[in-house]
Order: structure tokens, then sequence, then C-alpha cells
């Protein structure tokens, strides 16, 4: 038996390519982004009480990492990216039905629109369902996840004054909190795991319409070096 899904509504989002999105949702709440939804959930009937919630569940597609062959075993991020593991241990992209699931904060609720922030959701994401997060029932006092006990440490950010003064500007023009955004999200290590980063090399992401660049000065520090507008 086969099912069909629909999307109710599409992220806009900060991010705008893969690289350096956040692993986990609410490692970088400085992650905005809006969910515009699709008739007919957009009249506010459907979202009608959720300014009486905080955070929600978002059920959606991986809609860059769908595969035509399912994967049983993959590599994540936190065992190094070399160790193989099943597929259902680990939240990796790589889904069965690229079903993705990401608990975020509810800043503001719209007819049509829901503000978000502490997203790791591309842009572009399509959206499959909206749950309000229930404390009582979904936060579990004691469990244990042995792969990811707890949060990845975080390696210190710098920056050149010209690529800060450069992020302050843009922050400026966007309305965003863009030097938090960025800290948060180069704070944890987008290169792959098993990557050693050279001096010389440059490593860049988008981050709203800005292009941002930085190298690692050495194994625990990034510095960021380059923050300019992307033309349109």
């Amino acid at each position: 038996m086969s099912y069909s899904v629909s999307p109710i509504g599409f992220v806009r989002s900060c991010f705008k390519e893969k690289f350096a999105i956040p692993r986990q949702p609410q490692l970088a709440p400085a992650a905005r982004g809006v969910l515009e939804l699709l008739a007919p959930f957009d009249t506010g009937e459907a979202v009608q009480g959720l300014e009486q919630v905080s955070h929600v569940w978002l059920l959606f597609i991986f809609h860059q990492t769908l595969e035509d062959k399912p994967r049983l075993k993959v590599r994540p991020p936190r065992l190094g990216g070399n160790q193989s593991v099943g597929v259902f241990s680990t939240r990796a992209t790589h889904r069965p039905n690229g079903i993705g699931q990401s608990v975020v904060k509810l800043d503001r609720v719209e007819a049509g629109r829901l503000w978000l922030s502490g997203i790791d959701l591309l842009d572009g994401t399509p959206v499959l369902d909206i749950k309000p997060y229930v404390p009582y029932a979904d936060s579990v006092a004691d469990a244990f996840n042995g792969i990811a006990a707890g949060a990845p440490p975080l390696i210190e950010v710098t920056w050149q004054p010209e690529a800060l003064a450069q992020t302050r500007e843009h922050g400026l023009r966007l309305g965003e909190p863009l030097v938090e955004l960025i800290e948060q999200c180069l704070a944890q290590d987008p290169r792959p795991a098993y990557q050693i980063p050279l001096p010389e090399r440059r490593y860049g992401a988008r981050f709203w319409d800005v292009d941002v660049r930085w190298h690692y000065a050495h194994a625990g520090q990034i510095r960021v070096l380059e923050v300019m507008a992307i033309p349109s």
C-alpha cells in the first residue's frame, strides 16, 4: 500500500545552502525564517490557538537529499564521519522517505505565516505538518542517547575587523541578528569531521543574501574573513 502527501507550506529561511546549517535545531537561536502556508491552510483558521504555544514540531521533506535507493547505514558526523551505524539510530538527512522533524521556536503567528527561530531548515523546505510542542509529554527526564549524549563542543569564532563591520551593516539592512547567526552557526564547526582544515583554505556559506568567508586560523579557531552581499 502506498500513500501520497502534499506540502502544507514552504519555509523561507536564512539558510540558502546546506553547508553550515546546524546539525540540530535550537543550536543557533538567531537562525530565523518564515513558514508560508498554502491554501486552504493560509486563512488563519488552521493556526488559531497557536499563539498560546511557544514551540512547534515541523515535519518536513529533505528535498535536496532525496534518493531512489534507501540507505540502511549512514556515517553520522557525531562519530567522526567514518563509522557506519544503522540509519534509524541517527537523524541523518538520508531518510527512507526523506522525512525530517525539528522542534523550533514560534515567535509570531499570522494568518498564512508562522515566524520561526532556532531553525535548521534550508530555504524552500516543504513542510508536511505542524504539531504543537507539549512540554509534559515531549520532554522525557530520564531519556538518554549514547551516540549523541550532549551538544557538540563549540569552536571559537573570531573576526577580521572589516568583516565584523560588514556584518553589522548587513544585519541592520536585513533587520536580522546577522553577527549572532554567523557566530552560532560557525561555532558548530560545519566542516566534515574527517577533514583537516588548512590555514590557507577558505570556506564559504550563504546566510540570507550575504556570502560569508572564513578559514581555520588553527585547529580550535575559526576566523571570519569577509562578508559580502550576493549580487541579485
